[in-house]
This record gives structure tokens, C-alpha cells and sequence, in this order.
């Protein structure tokens, strides 16, 4: 264990020129540990806050990295967090933002998208395609993208500059937000354009279905976008964001992680997470899985771009 603080330590100095917050979360004295976050939940069941809050600390005891975690479920107000407000780069996760940006931008100039910008969103979404990223990124520049993040409340998103929109800065806290609003009524994103967006997160390519899906029952209509991406410094970022609506419930969650050694080190730990929330959200579910995740996660490259 000492290994492991002096190796993250050494992380730390080393720094990262993103700027990626990186909060230390070691157990090697009684001291460290009561320092490090913890999760918190809240809800209107309370005994169902308490399961989660034990069952999501059980599922990354002995994980590895540094790891955020954001759960909303509309119906019992029940709330999860594990550091909301740390920022990590966005890898992938951006797209939904861009797609986001881009039927914002549409609303307010009072259009609809035209073909080829649905060919490229249906690309970035379903494909996790950078290049079509790449495009819609330029044409709507970072100017309109803080705009939808102004008007959307995510205060704590930076936009990647010149051009590279995978080091975006993210937190759970604004993931959280984003996804509040594509599900349910707003002023920020019309109808029409929360059901686009969730319509292509809900035909994700099958060797994209892993995380936040992992343990979600037949009975609940999954919609998800991965994040994936190695640097020098704290390794793989893995992150998933996904919403999950029925049997009664209607929830979202985020989860970022940065520090794994592998991408499937990252994937297993954010599906022990989602296993563990979609046993506790919809107990009584025995059924199969309607979006099973893939044992062989990718992507061609990675989400950093060249401008």
C-alpha cells in the first residue's frame, strides 16, 4: 500500500497540462482514510439510501484509480454522489454535449438539422466517431459550445482548446445536469431534441455497450455514451453516462474514473458500480438483460484529435 501512495504522488507532481484535478484517495493510515471522499446518498426511502450508499462503496473497495460517481432517480429523489466536482477529461463523453450544442443552437436559429448534420451526429453517437466529431466541433466552435454550457447550468465544463475536444474538462456534477435535462421537459433543449439525442445513445454500436448499462434489466430502456482514452499522466480515462427509464423509475448516472492501468480495468470498475445501483433501483428484477455490455470494449482511436 505504501507502493501505491508514493506512486500517486509521483502522478500528482508530474502533473497534467489539461489541467485534470486529481483528488488523492489512499488507505494507508486510519488519517488518509478518514480524509478520503466518500459516498453520500439521500433520498425519500431512506432505507434505499443507505443500501446504495453500502452497496456502491462495496463495489470499489479495492479498486484502483480515482473514481467519480453521480446517481438521480426522479421518482424516490434519491441521490448518489462521490466527487461531483472533480474534473477529468472528457474523452468521448463530450459528444453528447456537442449533439447537445448543436440541436441548441438549431432551436434558437429556429431550424432543423440538415442531412448531412444528422449523418454526422448519428456517427458521433452510435460510433463514437471522431472524425465526424471533429467536424461538428469546428463548425459550431467553442464560442457556441460555452453558450449551451451557460445555458445549461454545467459551470465547471471547459472546452477543449484548439480543436481537441477530448480534453475537455468534465465533472459528474455537470454530466448529471446534462442528463437531467435530455430527460424531461426544459426550456434549454426542445422535445424533439431530447428524444433525438436518446433515440442514438439507445442504438450504440454493440462493442460500445459496456459501463453504466452493465446489470440494467430488460425492464428499463437503457441510452448510453462511453468515454475512453490513454495519456501519459493518470493513465486510462474510462467514463459512461446513461439514463434508465421504467419498472417505476427514471434515473441517471455518471460515472469518470482516470488512474486505471488498462481500459478494461476502468470498465470493470464502472460496471461493478452500475451493478450495484440497478440491483438496488429495480431489486425485483430477474429478467435478462435487454442491452448486455460487450466483453471486448474499443474504439479505432482515440479522442484526441488532431485540430
Amino acid at each position: 500500500m505504501t507502493h501505491r501512495i508514493s506512486r500517486r504522488a509521483r502522478l500528482l507532481a508530474t502533473g497534467l497540462g489539461a489541467g485534470v484535478l486529481v483528488p488523492l484517495a489512499v488507505s494507508a493510515t486510519p488519517a488518509a482514510a478518514a480524509a478520503a471522499p466518500q459516498v453520500v446518498c439521500t433520498s425519500s426511502q431512506s432505507a434505499l439510501a443507505a443500501k446504495l450508499q453500502k452497496d456502491i462503496t462495496a463495489a470499489l473497495a479495492n479498486r484502483k484509480g480515482t473514481i467519480a460517481v453521480g446517481l438521480y432517480d426522479r421518482t424516490t429523489k434519491t441521490t448518489c454522489t462521490l466527487r461531483s466536482t472533480s474534473a477529468y477529461d472528457s474523452a468521448s463523453i463530450v459528444k453528447v454535449t456537442v449533439l447537445a450544442t448543436l440541436l441548441w443552437d438549431a432551436k434558437k436559429h429556429n431550424r432543423y438539422l440538415t442531412q448531412r448534420e444528422a449523418d454526422l451526429a448519428t456517427a458521433m453517437i452510435t460510433k463514437s466517431d471522431n472524425a465526424a466529431t471533429s467536424t461538428l466541433w469546428k463548425q459550431l466552435g467553442t464560442t457556441k459550445v460555452k453558450g449551451f454550457l451557460a445555458a445549461a447550468g454545467m459551470t465547471a465544463t471547459k472546452p477543449g482548446a484548439n480543436g481537441y475536444w477530448g480534453l475537455t474538462q468534465i465533472t459528474v456534477k455537470d454530466e448529471q445536469k446534462l442528463l437531467a435535462l435530455l430527460t424531461a421537459k426544459n426550456t434549454v433543449l426542445s422535445d424533439n431534441a431530447r428524444a433525438y439525442t436518446l433515440k442514438l445513445m439507445g442504438k450504440v454500436v454493440s462493442s460500445q455497450r459496456w459501463g453504466t448499462p452493465a446489470g440494467a434489466p430488460s425492464s428499463v430502456a437503457v441510452h448510453v455514451k462511453n468515454g475512453w482514452l490513454s495519456r501519459s499522466t493518470h493513465g486510462w480515462r474510462v467514463h459512461s453516462v446513461g439514463t434508465f427509464d421504467g419498472a417505476g423509475r427514471d434515473y441517471m448516472i455518471s460515472v469518470l474514473t482516470h488512474g486505471n492501468s488498462t481500459m478494461d480495468y476502468g470498465v470493470a470498475t464502472i460496471q461493478a458500480v452500475a451493478r450495484a445501483i440497478h440491483k438496488d433501483m429495480v431489486p425485483a428484477a430477474t429478467s435478462a438483460q435487454r442491452y448486455t455490455p460487450t466483453s471486448t470494449p474499443k474504439e479505432a482511436f482515440p479522442a484526441v484529435p488532431a485540430p
